[in-house]
């Protein structure tokens, strides 16, 4: 049938924009919850994290102070952090031009840090800009630590606003490679380089070891595991879609694996085109992605193998696991290169494939047992209706043999869709099936042989049933790769099927040259060349009847009419009780016989008989006449009949007297 199944609705076309798309309601990351974010940035004043003036400074900052805690006072610390209030709308991201419109406002004084109410600002309105002073701002706190002269109380307080910020930077961060097909480039480098730089501060600290400090250890902060973890939300929300209308034709779980099975090698496709030259090489974007939608399809497919799957289900979630998954999305030209170094494996287990496997098989062959059992009972009641077969090509034809080869074929194209081991599996299988089938073939053939002689289109039956015989014969020939590999029970009913179709419908003509070959025992010898001579021509009348007989089966029968003349011949000639007195009588009757031989022999070839090896039959018993020493008759005569068998001439010879 086909090498492989190709999986049905996969296009070369780029995916729409928002072929990754992650969930459009906002979704917190575990971190902090909003409760402790609103706690600890309303314990102490914005100015806790700026690092201290010079001393000519400090009125200044008295003033600035003064004023800011009025401020504070009108608007509430506790609203600078309503991002965290459940059902907010989401507030769109900025464009790069007034990203940098802004920048301004990121810096304070030359000289100093940022404020928390300037960075909180900064992230609100999307300036990721800020994570360098945030990070400033860390290292600051960490570095006031270590100085010492700061009571434990401040600095924790302290270190819950840094921690704070980090969580507004973190949702900035992520929210944005949520949905990485909808932003600009150059806003997701921004993103992306920040994850960089959190990642390389959390390898630092990691290196660095724990040391004995009054802060809180705040790192790992594992953004980029945060991140793969938004990768899978992704993949479940992207494969778990319901597919769009049902598809004729298709079931339920059909259309589920092309859902996902599309859905999957189209994001993946966009993945490798738009975001892989985006981001960092460390990140493996292409495997963070191809390993989560290689999850969830096979979490699904593994749920799935848990139920009592129909018939149809199972070769569908077969040819997905082992053929469309693995061919047609994971080794697809554009992602063949891509996912070699990603070890993703089968959808399902090894044993969850064998028991699927053994299933399948044993459906498949109870199918096809099943649709040849009733092509076998239509053909039969044909029949015995009296039904005459087609005619093609001037021979009589029958579809039995057409459709059980096609039953067997797509019972084994089947198995081969899904893998070509699985496949010659089913070749054997089916093979004894078919075995099985042909010897019911047989009993049924016979029986009707048998029991509808009396029926019009009885002899265009047979032959049509004859001519069955090739088909089938040809089909083993090319399932079976040498005449070594035929098994017996194959050949067996065929050839018992078309030899006993044969012998019906010669039956008749050998009842009418029976009477001929009789007067050889009731005449002269010299008179039997008449009566051959009659023979031959009513076998010649008949032979037309035979005509819609495929050309091979018309020449087997023609070698079985052949062998019939000869048999009949010699038979007739040994139930003679010949005296030949003369060695003169012996060499007239040798004579007689070679013109005979020669008769039947040029008939019998010219009319198709591929029987060469009866031509020296009669020549050779003409040859044994000559001889005069009853040794040397003997020896030829034991020779002759090695030779041919069943001719059964041995009680003839002894019979023959010379004097």
């Amino acid at each position: 049938m086909l090498k492989t199944m190709t999986l049905q609705g996969f296009t070369g076309q780029q995916p729409a924009p928002g072929a990754l798309d992650l969930p459009r309601s906002p979704q917190k990351l575990p971190f902090t919850s909003e409760a402790e974010s609103e706690a600890s940035m309303s314990e102490a004043s914005s100015e806790d994290l700026v690092p201290p003036l010079e001393a000519d400074e400090a009125p200044d900052r008295d003033e600035e102070e003064a004023a800011k805690k009025k401020k504070k006072k009108s608007k509430g610390l506790a609203n600078m952090f309503s991002v965290f209030t459940k059902g907010r709308k989401k507030k769109s991201q900025p464009s790069s031009a007034e990203t940098e419109g802004d920048s301004e406002s990121q810096s304070g004084p030359a000289g100093r840090l940022p404020t928390v109410e300037e960075l909180k600002a900064d992230l609100e309105h999307g300036r990721l800009e800020a994570a360098g002073p945030l990070l400033a701002l860390e290292r600051e706190l960490q570095a006031a630590t270590a100085a010492g002269g700061m009571n434990e109380e401040e600095l924790l307080r302290r270190q819950s606003k840094v921690e704070a910020l980090y969580v507004l930077l973190r949702d900035q961060v992520l929210g944005l490679l949520r949905r990485p097909l909808e932003v600009a480039p150059e806003r997701l480098r921004q993103a992306l380089a920040v994850l960089a730089e959190q990642e390389r501060e959390d390898r630092a600290a990691a290196a660095a070891g724990p040391r004995p400090s009054a802060l809180a250890a705040t790192r790992p902060r594992r953004w980029l595991q945060l991140w793969r973890r938004g990768v899978a939300q992704a993949a479940e929300e992207r494969l778990g879609q319901r597919p769009a209308a049902a598809a004729e034709g298709r079931t339920e779980a059909e259309r589920a694996f092309l859902h996902m099975g599309r859905t999957m090698k189209e994001d993946l496709e966009a993945v490798v085109e738009r975001l892989k030259p985006l981001f960092p090489a460390e990140f493996a974007v292409v495997a963070a992605y191809a390993e989560s939608y290689h999850e969830h399809f096979a979490a699904q497919l593994a749920d799935l193998a848990q139920f009592e799957l129909s018939e149809r289900d199972t070769y569908v979630l077969l040819v997905w696991v082992q053929n469309l998954y693995p061919n047609d999305i994971i080794n697809s030209p554009k992602l063949a290169g891509e996912l070699q170094g990603v070890r993703l494996g089968s959808l399902l287990s090894p044993k969850q494939i064998r028991l699927l496997e053994a299933t399948f098989l044993s459906n498949q062959v109870a199918s096809v047992k099943e649709l040849m059992a009733r092509a076998l009972e239509l053909e039969s009641q044909r029949w015995t209706q009296d039904v005459a077969p087609q005619r093609l090509d001037g021979r009589c034809h029958s579809e039995l043999a057409i459709d059980v080869i096609q039953i067997i074929s797509q019972g084994q194209a089947k198995a081969e869709s899904i893998t070509l081991d699985l496949g010659a599996r089913m070749k054997h299988m089916l093979l004894v099936e078919l075995a099985a089938f042909l010897k019911s073939y047989q009993r049924a053939f016979d029986e009707f042989l048998e029991r509808s002689k009396q029926l019009r289109n009885y002899r265009a039956n047979v032959i049509a049933n004859i001519n069955n015989c090739l088909s089938f014969r040809m089909f083993v020939d090319q399932k079976c790769q040498t005449p070594q590999d035929l098994p017996s029970p194959l050949l067996s009913p065929l050839d018992e099927l078309k030899s006993h179709g044969v012998d019906t419908l010669l039956q008749s003509l050998f009842g009418v040259l029976k009477p001929l070959f009789k007067r050889f025992t009731r005449t002269r010898w010299a008179a039997p060349a008449q009566t051959l001579e009659e023979i031959i021509s009513v076998v010649g009348e008949r032979l037309p009847e035979f005509s819609e007989l495929q050309d091979c089966f018309r020449e087997e029968l023609m070698e079985v009419v052949h062998l019939h003349l000869v048999k009949e011949y010699i038979v007739r000639l040994s139930k003679r009780r010949l005296v030949l007195k003369t060695a003169e009588q012996q060499q007239q009757l040798a004579g007689h016989i070679l013109a005979d031989a020669e008769l039947i022999q040029r008939f019998c070839t010219q009319n198709g008989s591929p029987a060469t090896w009866l031509h020296r039959a009669l020549p050779t018993l003409a040859e044994i006449i000559r001889l005069q020493d009853p040794s040397a008759i003997k020896i030829e005569v034991a020779t002759y009949a090695t030779w041919y068998p069943d001719l059964r001439l041995v009680s003839y010879f002894r019979g023959l007297t010379c004097l």
